[in-house]
């Protein structure tokens, strides 16, 4: 009897396992279903880990500011991918919106066959009123203006959504917004609208799709957008946070590990980390020497991590910031200069260009 009735509690056992359901394994997730470095090498973006940040805006040139845009020329374009894809240098490259730079940015690399893959960007503009956290806004932006802005939000997602589709081979992935939930920035917009967003784009489109933004606020604020994106995209910024060359290394991974924790299971993209190497905000903390080692270790880390990590950014342009200081910051993170010079990070593989 008691050897029946362990035959019989064994064929239960084996009955039930088998009618359980199995789980999908989610992408870039361990088997101890929590994320550690190394991430496993499907939460790579096309088995890259190492990208970078590309708008292409020359001297003169620059987005639309209220009076139109001033977009880089074809020629232009393929004399930049071109150089970034030499000896397949770079084969990724983010772009910022879906707009007429980045459609010709995507015709150019199919027309010309360039060995190249795209995170492409829909540009969002504010639905929300930042003005009591954001330094640089005086004054609440009239509802008329948000309004205005939501209406462009839904043709800038729909003109993302035909690039995707009409480009499936290039474009790898879409990105929602570019820091629109962080509190000190211009162009703010709900987290909830942007989830719905992120939402209807994936039911129409076949690539990943994510929500790029400072990793802080990923760790504070991205448990339901995390759970709606198909990986997190961060921002790490060790030099804008007061941090020097060593210090910031470690800063960096400090970064990532802190979004880790605080989103177990989620695979992440870094989508912009840099060094600049000319900023009256940073003095000698930026200088081409410290960009230098701080790609040459970002670079290595991220392959020997499994982290696709796009470098801020291809060029220098001079359209950003304040115009009135040409030391700013801001238009001094590339790695070539504005006139396609490849700065000291640069020099060892494009000799030719110096």
């Amino acid at each position: 009897m008691k050897i029946l009735l362990k035959i019989s509690l064994l064929l239960l056992i084996v009955t039930v396992s088998c009618q359980a359901p199995k789980q999908k394994k989610e992408v870039g997730k361990t088997e101890k279903n929590k994320m550690e470095l190394p991430q496993s090498e499907d939460a790579l973006l096309e088995g890259l880990s190492k990208a970078i940040c590309y708008s292409g805006f020359r001297s003169g040139q620059h987005p639309d500011r209220g009076e139109g845009a001033k977009n880089p020329s074809y020629e232009e374009i393929l004399e930049d991918l071109t150089i970034l894809s030499q000896d397949s240098m770079f084969q990724l490259i983010r772009l910022y919106d879906s707009g007429v730079n980045s459609k010709m940015v995507l015709k150019v690399i199919q027309e010309n066959n360039i060995n190249m893959k795209v995170l492409l960007g829909i540009w969002l503009d504010a639905e929300l009123s930042a003005h009591e956290t954001c330094e640089w806004l005086t004054e609440p932006i009239p509802k008329a203006e948000l309004d205005s802005n939501k209406e462009k939000n839904k043709k800038e997602i729909a003109q993302g959504i035909r690039l995707a589709n009409a480009y499936p081979q290039i474009v790898c992935a879409v990105n929602v917004g570019n820091e629109s939930l962080v509190e000190w920035n211009d162009h703010k917009v709900d987290t909830d609208s942007i989830i719905s967003y992120v939402n209807h784009i994936k039911s129409e489109i076949e690539q990943a799709v994510t929500v790029a933004d400072n990793y802080k606020w990923w760790v504070n604020h991205g448990a339901d957008l995390a759970q709606a994106v198909d990986f997190v995209s961060i921002h790490v910024y060790p030099v804008w946070e007061g941090k020097d060359l060593e210090e910031g290394i470690s800063y960096t991974i400090e970064n990532v590990k802190e979004v880790q924790a605080a989103l177990p299971g989620r695979p992440i993209v870094i989508t912009e980390a840099g060094w600049a190497t000319i900023a009256s905000e940073f003095g000698e903390r930026a200088s081409e020497e410290k960009q230098l080692k701080y790609y040459n270790w970002m670079m290595d880390w991220s392959k020997e991590n499994n982290i696709t990590t796009f470098f801020f950014e291809a060029f220098d342009e001079d359209w950003k910031g304040n115009t009135a200081n040409p030391l700013g910051a801001e238009k001094h993170w590339g790695i070539f200069t504005v006139d396609r010079k490849p700065k000291l990070v640069m020099q060892e593989f494009y000799p030719a260009l110096k």
